[in-house]
C-alpha cells in the first residue's frame, strides 16, 4: 500500500513532497471525474470486467481507463505533472470501497439532497466547459438524465469514503513538540530554500458613472430588447456585437445556473429566475453593471441564460474623486484611526477580500507569496518602491474584467531569502507533520481493518507493490478456500 511506504519516507526529506501529493492522490479519492475524450470512454466495452473486489463492492477495469484518461486530459499543457500509476489508481478505488463500507457499518447518512447538489455541480462544470448541453451529450454519447443517473452511485461513494475518512482522522491534532520533532528528522542539506516573499494587502474601489452614463446604458439595453422582440436582430447577435463580458466570445454569453450556488451575483440570479422560457428581461444591474438576460431553458433550481453586459463608462472626474477618497481613508489609516483591515471590511468593494482583511494569497491559500505571485504588473512596479509597513498613495489599475479601479496597497512585511526554518515557516511546517500523523493514523486503521473485508484481486494486478498488503489478504482467503 502506498501508505506503507510513510515510514520509510518520513525521514527523508526530498521525497516528503512526493509523499504528500501520492497522499493527495490516495486520500482524497477524487475519481470520480469522466473521461469526455472519446465516447468509448464513458460506454463500458464489451472486455471490461471485475479486477478487485472489497466485500461486496467490486472495481471493474474501465474505472481504471477511464480515470487514467481523465487525469491525462486535465494535465494537458500543464508542464511538471506527475501522473498517478494504474496500480495507484486501483489504490484508490480499494481504499474508498473499504472506507464506504466502514462508513454503511457506522451508520453515516449522506442525504438525497446532498448527493443531489453534488451531481447537479458535477453536470453545471461540465456544462461550463463544453459549452452547451447539446455538446455536452454529444462528446459524452448520452443524454444529461443519464449522466446523473451514472454519477450518483458514484458520488455517494465519495461522500460516504470523504465522511468516513474525515471521522477517522477528525480528532488528530499536531503540537510543537511533534513540530519540532518532525523538523529535526530532516537533513539540513534538504532544508528547501524559499525565496523572498511580501505579504501584501489590498483596498479596492471601483469608481461609480455618473446617473446620467448609466441611464444612456440603460437606454440602449431597452433598444437591443426592442430590436430582438421587433425580430429586427437576433440576441447571439447583439452579445457579439455589444456584450463586455469577457466570456462572451468563447461562449456567447452562456451561464448554467442553479438555483442554490452562492458565486453568482444575487440580483443576477434573482433576474434570471423571474423570466419564463424565451424572455429576456428589463436592465439589470449587478455588481458587475447592466445585463440584459435571456432564459434559454429551465429545469428546476437550474437554467440555462444568455446575457448582454454593458459597463457604463467611468470618466476621469470619477476616478479622481474616488482617488480623493481613498486618500483620506489613507491618511486616517496612518493616524491610526482604525487599521488597514478594519477600512477592508468597512470601504472594500470586493466582497472576497472582507474575509481576509484584503490579503493577497497564494495557491495554497498563504499569504505570503513571491513576487510573481501578485496579481498584476503594476502592484510588483509599486512594491518595488515602497518598504514594509508603508502604506500606498491610492493606485489607478485596470483588474481582470477590464474595469478602471482604484486602490491602496498595504506593503505588511517582506522576508529575505532563507532556508527554511520554524521561526518563519513554521506554519508550513506543521501543515506537512500534520497530514504525515494523519496518513501514518490512516495506515493504522487499514492495517487493522483490511482483513475484516473479503478481498479479491485480479492476476494482472498481483504485482502491484502499492497494493501488496491488500493482495496478501486476497490471497490468504483463496489459500483458505482451497483447503
Amino acid at each position: 500500500m502506498i501508505v506503507g511506504l510513510i515510514t520509510q519516507l518520513a525521514d527523508l526529506y526530498p521525497l516528503i513532497t512526493v509523499l504528500m501529493k501520492i497522499v493527495s492522490v490516495v486520500f482524497s479519492l477524487v475519481l470520480l471525474s469522466i473521461s469526455f475524450s472519446t465516447k468509448a470512454q464513458i460506454k463500458k466495452v464489451l472486455a471490461d470486467k471485475i479486477i478487485a473486489t472489497v466485500g461486496d463492492k467490486f472495481i471493474l477495469k474501465s474505472d481504471i481507463d477511464n480515470a487514467i484518461a481523465d487525469y491525462k486530459r486535465q494535465a494537458q499543457g500543464q508542464e511538471g505533472v506527475v501522473l498517478p500509476s494504474s496500480c495507484q489508481i486501483l489504490e484508490g478505488q480499494l481504499i474508498r470501497k473499504a472506507l464506504v463500507l466502514q462508513a454503511e457499518k457506522d451508520s453515516i447518512n449522506i442525504t438525497e439532497d446532498e448527493i443531489q447538489n453534488a451531481i447537479d455541480s458535477r453536470i453545471r462544470q461540465f456544462l461550463q466547459q463544453f459549452g452547451s448541453k447539446e455538446v455536452l451529450e454529444e462528446v459524452a454519447g448520452r443524454s444529461i438524465a443519464q449522466l446523473k443517473d451514472d454519477f450518483k452511485l458514484l458520488i455517494k461513494e465519495q461522500k460516504l469514503a470523504d465522511e468516513m475518512q474525515q471521522k477517522i482522522v477528525e480528532k488528530i491534532k499536531i503540537t510543537p513538540i511533534e513540530v519540532r520533532a518532525f523538523y529535526n528528522k530532516i537533513p539540513l542539506d534538504s532544508l528547501p530554500l524559499y525565496e523572498s516573499e511580501v505579504q501584501v494587502l489590498e483596498l479596492v474601489m471601483h469608481p461609480k458613472a455618473n446617473r446620467d452614463v448609466e441611464e444612456y446604458v440603460i437606454k440602449q439595453l431597452m433598444d437591443y430588447r426592442r430590436q430582438v422582440e421587433a425580430g429586427i436582430n437576433k440576441f447571439d447577435q447583439l452579445i457579439k456585437l455589444y456584450s463586455e463580458d469577457p466570456s462572451s466570445k468563447e461562449n456567447l454569453g452562456q451561464f448554467n445556473l442553479n438555483r442554490n450556488e452562492k458565486n453568482f451575483d444575487p440580483a443576477f440570479m434573482s433576474g434570471s429566475f423571474r423570466l419564463k422560457e424565451g424572455q429576456i428581461s428589463a436592465p439589470i444591474k449587478s455588481k458587475f453593471g447592466y445585463h440584459l438576460i435571456q432564459l434559454i431553458s429551465r429545469s428546476g433550481d437550474d437554467a440555462v441564460v444568455k446575457h448582454i453586459l454593458r459597463i457604463p463608462p467611468i470618466s476621469n472626474d470619477e476616478i479622481n474623486e474616488t482617488k480623493h477618497f481613498l486618500d483620506s481613508i489613507r491618511k486616517d489609516i496612518t493616524a491610526n484611526k482604525y487599521s488597514f483591515g478594519e477600512a477592508v471590511n468597512k470601504f472594500s468593494d470586493d466582497e472576497g477580500s472582507k474575509f481576509t482583511g484584503g490579503a493577497i494569497s497564494g495557491r495554497d491559500g498563504s499569504t505570503y507569496v513571491n513576487y510573481d505571485m501578485l496579481p498584476d504588473k503594476e502592484m510588483i512596479v509599486l512594491l518595488k518602491s515602497m518598504k514594509p509597513g508603508d502604506v500606498s498613495v491610492p493606485q489607478v489599475y485596470t483588474d481582470d474584467r477590464g474595469r478602471k479601479t482604484v486602490r491602496l496597497i498595504y506593503f505588511k512585511e517582506r522576508t529575505e531569502p532563507h532556508k527554511e526554518n520554524l521561526k518563519e515557516d513554521y506554519n508550513r511546517v506543521a501543515a506537512r507533520a500534520l497530514e504525515l500523523k494523519k496518513a501514518k493514523l490512516l495506515e493504522g486503521w487499514f492495517n487493522e481493518h483490511i482483513t475484516n473485508y473479503y478481498i479479491g484481486i485480479d492476476e494482472a494486478y498481483q504485482s502491484c507493490i502499492e497494493i501488496k498488503d491488500w493482495t496478501k489478504v486476497a490471497n490468504a482467503l483463496v489459500k483458505e478456500k482451497s483447503y
